[in-house]
């Protein structure tokens, strides 16, 4: 059954590998899930998914695959021995519940009446107080209650979770839709990539050691090198408050990244739209700014450039001397974007709002046009797209 489901999963273009498909088979024979549909579900994603980009596939496979045998019908159909009800029962029984199933006569003469009402159902039941099934007050089943009974196919009471955790889809649309966190960041951003060293050499040439020992007739001859590290240089603007708020998160983890990954890298901050100057300390943006001819005088053209903004405002604002809802400036802001794009190679813009939001005109058409149509919604699949860019 299992290799079936194996083979629906990868036809879901989940890219799991027979490895995984026997760690799983290893974690079920070792009892990691047994009898309950909701941990199989969860040791299966574990183990046969490894991005999270692939959990809606798998959610779908899993539902194509396993719809209906977590209802009760097929429970019905099967045939339990005594000893492993015993077994089971007697191990998830307190003390206080056993003393209650002696009212009905001990646990073996209710594992006799189940057994009897097994073989009597023909059919579902939801409700009553004989047949095996839901919300209920039999002895048997789940999602009722009856202090002397015991559940069936349900792993905590009716007030826990649901059980049916692979139809809720919780990651509905994740593949390449929305932004995951800073790991799939710093996986993205390092299409950026390129390695030099420069600097005191401090670290040894493990390589180069043993070729110069060797030569030097087992004499010792130690070889050092700089650190390696990225030399790829970064500038990134961010737009900072009002429709920009609710995408703090995502922003922080952008940038976390990208401080993570990039040893030459510099940021500044702005308000909807750049301007003759900007800041790097938000508390202080008024009285502690930085020219963007400072900018573009200090930072040569081989610096990536990266804006981060919803590009929502008033088309004014990018058009116009004056524009500035927070001051006046002598230069319209494409006036200034155009230096910052005639001076830098390489200039993208991420996006947080969906492509669906950004229509066909007013600012973020104007902005568009500005960056050259290099503009990419703010998600792993755009990032990924706008690093492809930046290394052309």
């Amino acid at each position: 059954m299992l290799i079936d489901f194996f083979l629906e999963v990868r036809r879901a273009r989940v890219p799991a590998s027979l490895r995984e498909f026997l760690d799983l088979l290893e974690a079920l024979q070792h009892r990691l899930a047994f009898a309950d549909m909701e941990e199989f579900y969860y040791l299966a994603r574990l183990c046969l998914v490894k991005d999270e980009r692939h959990f809606d596939k798998f959610d779908r496979a899993f539902q194509a695959y396993f719809e209906g045998i977590e209802n009760l019908d097929a429970l019905l159909e099967a045939l339990i021995p005594d000893d492993w009800l015993r077994a089971e029962f007697e191990k998830h029984l307190s003390d206080e519940e056993k003393a209650r199933i002696e009212s009905l006569g001990g646990l073996e003469e209710l594992i006799e009446t189940f057994k009897k009402r097994m073989e009597e159902q023909q059919e579902r039941h939801a409700g009553g107080n004989k047949w095996i099934g839901t919300g209920g007050t039999s002895p048997f089943g789940a999602n009722g209650y009856n202090p002397e009974g015991f559940r069936i196919g349900q792993k905590n009471g009716r007030h826990g979770r649901a059980v049916k955790v692979w139809e809720k889809r919780e990651y509905k649309d994740l593949d390449d839709s929305i932004t995951l966190g800073i790991r799939n960041i710093k996986v993205a951003l390092r299409r950026l990539r390129k390695f030099a060293r420069q600097g005191a050499a401090d670290q040894l040439d493990m390589d180069d050691t043993i070729r110069s020992t060797a030569r030097n007739a087992g004499y010792l001859d130690l070889k050092m090198v700089p650190e390696r590290h990225n030399a790829v240089k970064v500038l990134i603007f961010f737009d900072v408050g009002g429709s920009m708020d609710p995408h703090v998160r995502v922003c922080e983890e952008l940038f976390s990244a990208a401080r993570m990954e990039f040893k030459h890298m510099e940021y500044f901050y702005f308000h909807n739209f750049i301007y003759e100057s900007l800041w790097k300390n938000n508390v202080r943006r008024m009285n502690e700014t930085t020219s963007t001819w400072e900018i573009l005088r200090k930072y040569s053209p081989d610096y990536k450039v990266i804006f981060v903004g919803d590009a929502t405002m008033a088309p004014y604002e990018i058009s116009h001397p004056g524009g500035s809802i927070e001051h006046w400036n002598e230069e319209a802001g494409a006036t200034w974007f155009q230096r910052i794009t005639d001076h830098f190679r390489k200039v993208v813009w991420l996006n947080p709002l969906p492509e669906s939001y950004w229509g066909n005109g007013g600012s973020l058409a104007m902005t568009r046009q500005l960056v050259n149509h290099h503009m990419y919604p703010l998600t792993v699949s755009g990032l990924e797209s706008a690093m492809k860019q930046l290394t052309k």
